[in-house]
């Protein structure tokens, strides 16, 4: 299959930024948290159901593809954070940007204030979530299942919200509209590229684990010339 245009992947990938910046402020603006996790699972519904290009719905698939995929996802999260930008620079032109502006920055107040480690590893949970959620979506589209589709997609995407997982995307919009001045650039940049790399190992994680599932669950022996192919039962 022919690649995928830069200019058409930047497209959808700002698209994705976008979509992933409003489940960004429906989050904000919902006093119920459960609601506001629901609510949120809208983007990645549209973004999987019309084939938009999401950061932590592509780098899990890294260890299926071939090194140039790489860039695909590198591009992707640069469009990623220019849709987000572009939400929060709108929002903030609005009636109910004050209240977007001060609760971005409270919730990034308590993610900058966390250690590295910690948050490696709640990207890394997240990373886990989003590669499930999407490559559930795929599979479901593929087969018609649109119940499983909704549910697959809602129910990862409400857990990362409720054990507060960092998602790498959505923490750009927090980012974008919570700043203030330039100070506040270093420190948010470091916090979002320790959340990249944990996404990225979460997703990752699934498919790699898949792959050596299926490598041992047979062995192959040669005898005698022939090669025969065993069924491993331990695994």
């Amino acid at each position: 299959m022919k690649p995928e245009s830069a200019r058409n992947l930047l497209c959808k990938a700002v698209i994705s930024g976008i979509l992933i910046g409003i489940g960004g402020i429906v989050n904000l603006s919902c006093e119920n948290p459960y609601m506001g996790g629901f609510l949120f699972s809208f983007g990645l519904f549209c973004i999987i159901r019309y084939g938009f290009a999401l950061y932590t719905g592509k780098v899990g698939y890294i260890p299926e593809q071939p090194p140039v995929y790489i860039r695909e996802v590198a591009l992707t999260f640069l469009g990623n954070a220019v849709g987000t930008a572009l939400d929060a620079f709108l929002i903030r032109l609005t009636r109910v940007g004050t209240s977007i502006h001060e609760k971005a920055a409270a919730c990034m107040e308590v993610k900058l204030a966390d250690g590295l480690l910690s948050s490696l590893v709640l990207g890394f949970f997240c990373g886990m979530l989003m590669y499930l959620a999407v490559d559930n979506g795929k599979r479901s589209t593929a087969e018609g299942f649109d119940t499983a589709m909704v549910f697959g997609t809602a129910v990862p995407v409400m857990v990362f919200i409720f054990c507060k997982f960092n998602h790498s995307v959505a923490d750009c919009f927090y980012f974008f509209a919570a700043l203030e001045a330039p100070a506040q650039v270093p420190q948010g940049l470091l916090y979002l590229l320790t959340v990249v790399i944990g996404n990225a190992l979460g997703g990752m994680c699934v498919p790699f684990l898949k792959k050596c599932v299926m490598r041992s669950a047979y062995c192959v022996v040669s005898v005698s010339g022939y090669r025969r192919t065993y069924f491993n039962k331990a695994s």
